[in-house]
This record gives C-alpha cells, sequence and structure tokens, in this order.
C-alpha cells in the first residue's frame, strides 16, 4: 500500500528540500544533461504553483569545473585541483540553475556554505535567516558546499548530509535525495538480485544501517547509502521526513508522486532548535563513555554527572561539542561539556561531591547539563 506521504504532496509537505547529485546532473563527458534537467526544474515549478517551497541542494561543481580546465580524474586527483574545479565549474552550475528557473518565471539564488558554516552555532543562525528570508520572497535557493575552500578535515563531504542539514537550517518538513537506486533495499539491488525495496522506514536501528552499501555507483559522485542513512538520521531527528528516490528518470518528483515507488524515512518527534543542532552536527571535539547506569539516566531526560563517565578522549575545552557514548560504542548522545579535557579526565568517575578537592574548586556539577545535551 502507498504511503500518504508518497511523493511529498504540497498539500502535507510545506517546505521540501531537494538534493540532486553529480552524477544525475552532469553526464561522464563533463557537460550538464539539461533536457533531463529541464524536467526536474519543471517538477519544481509545479509544486511552487501548488502552493510548496522549494530548496535545492545540488552538486555537481567540480565535475563541471574538471572538463573546462581538463583535469584529470575527474578534478579529484587532488585538493588544488578539487578546489580549482569547484571555483571554476561553480560559476557555469549556477547559472545552468538560474537560466532553467527563469524559464519557469522562477527566482533562483545561490548559497555556498562550508561544514563550519553550519557547525558554528551563529553561522549556522545566519543561514537559518537567511533561507527564511528566501522563502519570505519566493525564491528558490540553490545550495552547494563551497568546495573552493573547503578541505578535507572541513567537509561534509557529500551534499547528501548538507542536504540534511539545509533542512534542519531552513526548518523543512522533507527532505528527497535523487539517487541512481530508487531507495533502501535489503542488500546492493545492483549486485543481489533478491534485494528487496524497504518502502518505509520507522527507526533507524542496526538493522537498517548494516543494509548500507558505502560505494556511490556512478564514481562521480561522492556519497553512498551509508551517507543517505546517515542524512536520514539528521533530518529525522530534526523532524523532517526524508525519501530516498530514482533520480533516473525524467521529471522525477512527477514520477515519484504517481509511481509511489522509493523509500521513506519517517519523522521523529522534532527536538528543539538547539538540541537538533546538537544531535546533528558531525564534528565533535571529544568522546566521553558512560557506563550503564548514566546511560538509563540519560535516556530519563538527567544530566551527566562526572561519576557515570568511565573515559575521556579526545583535547577539549568547556562549551565545546562532544559524543557521550555507550560502552558498547554507540554514541547515544552528544553535548556541550562544562570542563575542559585536563579537568573532565580528573573528574571522571568521581561524585560531584569530590571535584572541589580534586580541581580547588567546583564551578558546576555535571559534565554535561541536561540542557545543552541532545539524546541521539
Amino acid at each position: 500500500m502507498t504511503h500518504p506521504l508518497s511523493g511529498f504532496p504540497p498539500a502535507l509537505v510545506r517546505r521540501l528540500v531537494v538534493k540532486v547529485g553529480s552524477a544525475l546532473l552532469v553526464d561522464p563527458a563533463g557537460q550538464v544533461r539539461v533536457d533531463w534537467l529541464r524536467t526536474l526544474v519543471a517538477d519544481v515549478a509545479a509544486r511552487k504553483a501548488a502552493g510548496q517551497q522549494v530548496i535545492i541542494v545540488s552538486s555537481g561543481a567540480i565535475a563541471l569545473g574538471a572538463r573546462r580546465l581538463k583535469l584529470p580524474k575527474g578534478g579529484r586527483g587532488s585538493l588544488d585541483d578539487a578546489q580549482a574545479a569547484a571555483a571554476t565549474g561553480q560559476i557555469a552550475l549556477s547559472q545552468c540553475w538560474a537560466g532553467l528557473l527563469d524559464q519557469q518565471g522562477i527566482t533562483a539564488a545561490q548559497m555556498l556554505v562550508t561544514l563550519d558554516d553550519l557547525e558554528n552555532r551563529r553561522r549556522y543562525l545566519n543561514a537559518s535567516a537567511t533561507l527564511e528570508r528566501l522563502m519570505a520572497l519566493d525564491v528558490v535557493p540553490v545550495v552547494n558546499e563551497n568546495d573552493s575552500v573547503a578541505t578535507a578535515e572541513i567537509r561534509f563531504g557529500d551534499n547528501d548530509r548538507l542536504a540534511a542539514r539545509i533542512g534542519q537550517a531552513a526548518r523543512a518538513d522533507a527532505v528527497v535525495l535523487l539517487s541512481d537506486v530508487d531507495g533502501l533495499y535489503t542488500a546492493n539491488p545492483h549486485v543481489d538480485a533478491d534485494a528487496m525495496l524497504i518502502e518505509t522506514i520507522e527507526t533507524i536501528d542496526a538493522r537498517i544501517a548494516a543494509m548500507a552499501d558505502g560505494g556511490s555507483a556512478s564514481g562521480m559522485g561522492s556519497g553512498g547509502m551509508v551517507s543517505k542513512i546517515q542524512a536520514a538520521r539528521i533530518a529525522t531527528g530534526a523532524g523532517a521526513h526524508l525519501a530516498i528516490i530514482s533520480g533516473k528518470v525524467d521529471a522525477p518528483l512527477s514520477h515519484w508522486a504517481h509511481e509511489g515507488r522509493g523509500s521513506i524515512f519517517l519523522a521523529a518527534q522534532a527536538k528543539g532548535a538547539r538540541k537538533g543542532w546538537l544531535a546533528g552536527r558531525l564534528t565533535t571535539q571529544g568522546r566521553l563513555t558512560v557506563d550503564a547506569g548514566a546511560e538509563q539516566a540519560l535516556a530519563k531526560g538527567n544530566s551527566l554527572l562526572p561519576a557515570g563517565v568511565a573515559r575521556v578522549e579526545g583535547t577539549f575545552d568547556r562549551g565545546d561539542v562532544v559524543d557521550i557514548v555507550a560502552q558498547d560504542g554507540r554514541v547515544i548522545a552528544r553535548g556541550l561539556i562544562e570542563y575542559d579535557s585536563n579537568a573532565a579526565t580528573k573528574i571522571a568517575g568521581r561524585r560531584s561531591e569530590d571535584i572541589a578537592a580534586l580541581l580547588g574548586e567546583m564551578p558546576r556539577s555535571v559534565l554535561v547539563h541536561r540542557d545543552h545535551l541532545a539524546m541521539i
């Protein structure tokens, strides 16, 4: 039975993020697939006419720039090549989107962001405000990672997770990832004829995560099913549904609405804005491994006390974001640490009333306060 959310109809989804990957947008010769892209833009126009707000997250700059600069390995042979290709290709990419959207009477805007822009709370809020204003002005933002300045250490690495974070920043109701497969399968459908499509995913558990295949089928993009499931965790944790559908057909959004074939990860109860930002972060500065009692206490909404911490890893300052990890290695929460790594190491496993004797002062009785902690 087709899920009522299939196609993410405008009546149920007010604001939608659509992610388009390199392999769909650029052909193997490094040219934009204009005819296909025109059908997608027509889909966007139809949805806007029906009252749905649309944000596009588009890859393709590196692939386009590599062809123009005649760079080997699609521009990904080195960081310098990738940055140069992105800087060159981004102009062509934005011109293409703006031109096709203009033919539909739609104004486009370009937003280039880095991982740091969405991991830093103040810049995240600035990006959120910009997206909100563009929506109010009836503009379609076209977002991409700013690969011309991003480095291997500070980049998303794929636009699946970027799309989820943009959906979170824009307070979108849903995110759709156009892919080279039409959803999440029990196994890789390219190599296993018995693989079955999973149409609805209510909880992303270990069984679902184990079905992911890390490779990108085209060799052109940088994401695989692993990154899509990571994106689904971010989106659903922020209260947005996420779908994986095929982008290999013309008018893929209309095709999905009529055929209903794809995988939908259903949104969880949305966290507060600050906790949602914490939970969706992709970088942290340290790890605190906790015992079973602390894990249970956190699940009940309590703060993390030093007594429940078995191990401290990493170098961090007060106010940095750390992962809170169960004894089996699962990341169960994320939060803002109240002590630097040296102090945290000294008080780990000790009672709160011992803090003053160990450190010479006790400014705070908890390591991570519940108001600054988000369960994953």
